[in-house]
């Protein structure tokens, strides 16, 4: 009988370079929220794939950047500490964009705690192959890099080359994890970020940043989930921009994130969503934590 293996991977790097789209390629289902908007992810978020004898559990964490307030404070926070407890580091980096001070502490912190880290260059598919190549050495003149994996999360291009390298970090001992679990999320959170999800891809302004949703109600009963969501945002303005008119907006939101639910939850979903406004809401440590941005 083979001995199990397994194996703790933080996926780290800017804001908007593909971190939840590459997590969901990899476990082959939805476990992160993903947009085009920055700062998508709030919380880390693990994610599992069991295969054979072996598990990778994966950290993806919210994108590194200044803090302006309490929320950005414990994202970055959340990133940081992932580091920490990894076995190793995917640096996910945008081949669009030249070395910067973010991926040079990334590199700096992983070095300090002796951790291999591996390049996953994103977005290769918006560039030639000699700007690739170009990213690449400029890179490798920063770090001796694990591996250098040139990428497309998107479209799945090189995610299982990037998992072959992850393989050199499985170590022998017992799973962390039941073998047919994906994520650590309880379900009221999955189902709070889709809906935020929906909120950030119907909304084209700077509102996405400033909303939360929080679950009031989660009751299944008889093939039905029943669900009250409250959205918050932190101006009155923002307030009717959400709900729309005629309340439209909101409808499209709802509609979008039942869909979503429904293939989570795999039942009918009877959702019901508020919107309430809560001023300057990321600008306080103590609403952020009622909010759920909090370590356990």
């Amino acid at each position: 009988m083979e001995q199990k293996r397994t194996c703790y991977i933080a996926i780290v790097g800017k804001p908007n370079v593909g971190k939840s789209t590459v997590l969901n390629q990899i476990l082959g289902e939805k476990v992160a929220i993903v947009s085009a908007k920055p700062q998508t992810t709030r919380n880390r978020i693990i994610g599992i794939l069991t295969r054979g004898e072996d598990q990778f559990v994966f950290l993806d964490t919210p994108g590194i950047f200044t803090p302006r307030n309490a929320l950005g404070e414990y994202m970055v926070k959340a990133a940081d500490s992932s580091i920490q407890d990894a076995d190793a580091v995917i640096l996910m980096a945008d081949v669009q964009k030249t070395c910067g001070s973010v991926e040079e502490k990334i590199i700096a912190d992983a070095e300090r705690a002796g951790l291999p880290v591996i390049l996953a260059l994103n977005k290769v598919d918006t560039v030639t192959p000699e700007q690739v190549a170009e990213r690449l050495s400029e890179y490798a003149g920063k770090h001796d890099f694990h591996a250098y994996v040139p990428m497309c999360a998107k479209n799945g291009k090189n995610v299982d080359a990037l998992l072959k390298e992850c393989e050199a970090f499985l170590q022998e001992g017992d799973w962390y994890y039941p073998e047919d679990m994906s994520t650590d999320q309880p379900v009221r959170q999955m189902a709070a970020e889709i809906i935020r999800e929906k909120v950030l891809r119907t909304l084209n302004k700077e509102i996405p940043h400033g909303v939360a949703v929080v679950i009031e109600e989660f009751r299944e009963e008889d093939g039905l989930t029943r669900i009250r969501a409250e959205i918050f945002c932190e101006k009155e303005s923002h307030k009717g921009i959400i709900v729309g008119k005629g309340g439209e907006g909101l409808k499209r939101i709802g509609s979008y994130a039942r869909a979503d639910l429904e293939k989570l939850l795999d039942c009918k979903v009877y959702l019901n969503l508020w919107v309430k406004v809560k001023e300057n809401w990321r600008e306080s440590a103590r609403t952020v934590t009622n909010f759920g941005y909090h370590d356990d």
